[in-house]
């Protein structure tokens, strides 16, 4: 039996490796491709690589610059987003996203954030979930240390240093688990959304704008918006209400956009 166990792992192992290897192989293409200014080759062989790997922040961030290279902001403003999902700290990706957010039309992202949420977003976005995961587990057991300092040391210092090094390890892991929670949240939830298409027109109701008065406002490719809740309309699929900021809601059809 140990035998049989041995012989399948080992099995597991090499086919592991063999899909680690095809991945590779594919991306290396893909770069070489994108090189040659080969991007609608590139864009699917990257696409393949993702579909065979799995998402990565340096995949989706690879995508999103061929989709710019063949004039696709929406979507490029997609993916380097989902870059920016998986790793916040993908700085490439967020320079390449302001870069192409300033040369759309629209550039109404919903924002309801003021100085503190701001600040908790920079704070939150200096790691990726499983960065800040890591932190709470090793945080965690310096909290434990501490405990233990305050509880068996042998001086007033001592016992000083645990007490209120506890408390503020206790903090820090109670943050890193928000920031951990918040970003893989953000992320599973798939509440944000980009335009794709050149342009859209809103409607007043979950379904087509059958005149003027119903027609809400426009919007062009890349806009990022907020959606709030969805209808099914068996006549032309799922509409979506949203919030492009503050003052502007409406319905829109789900063939427009692609949820990040």
């Amino acid at each position: 039996m140990k035998r049989i166990y041995i012989i399948i792992a080992t099995i597991a192992a090499i086919a592991i490796s063999a899909v680690n290897a095809y991945g590779e192989e594919l991306t290396a293409k893909a770069e070489k491709a994108y090189s040659a200014d080969k991007y609608s080759e590139a864009l699917a062989l990257y696409e393949q690589a993702a579909a065979n790997e799995g998402t990565s922040s340096a995949l989706m961030y690879n995508i999103g610059n061929c989709h710019y290279r063949l004039g696709h902001p929406g979507k490029a403003i997609l993916y380097y987003e989902r870059a920016l999902n998986i790793d916040p700290t993908n700085a490439d990706a967020r320079s390449n996203l302001e870069f192409v957010k300033s040369k759309i039309t629209d550039n109404t992202d919903v924002d309801e954030s003021n100085i503190i949420v701001e600040l908790f977003r920079k704070i939150r976005d200096c790691s990726s979930s499983n960065g800040w995961a890591t932190i709470a587990i090793v945080t965690f057991l310096l909290f434990l240390a501490a405990i233990a300092l305050y509880v068996f040391g042998s001086s007033v210092l001592q016992k000083k240093i645990g007490f209120f090094g506890a408390i503020v390890l206790l903090i820090i892991v109670i943050f890193a688990n928000g920031f951990a929670y918040n970003i893989r949240n953000r992320i599973e939830q798939k509440r944000y959304a980009i335009i794709t298409v050149p342009t859209v027109v809103l409607s007043t109701s979950p379904r087509q704008p059958k005149g003027k008065t119903e027609e809400a406002f426009i919007l062009n490719e890349g806009t990022k918006i907020y959606i709030l809740d969805s209808v099914a309309n068996k006549d032309e699929g799922i509409w979506y209400d949203i919030k492009a900021d503050d003052s502007h809601r409406a319905w829109i059809n789900g063939v427009n956009i692609e949820k990040i």
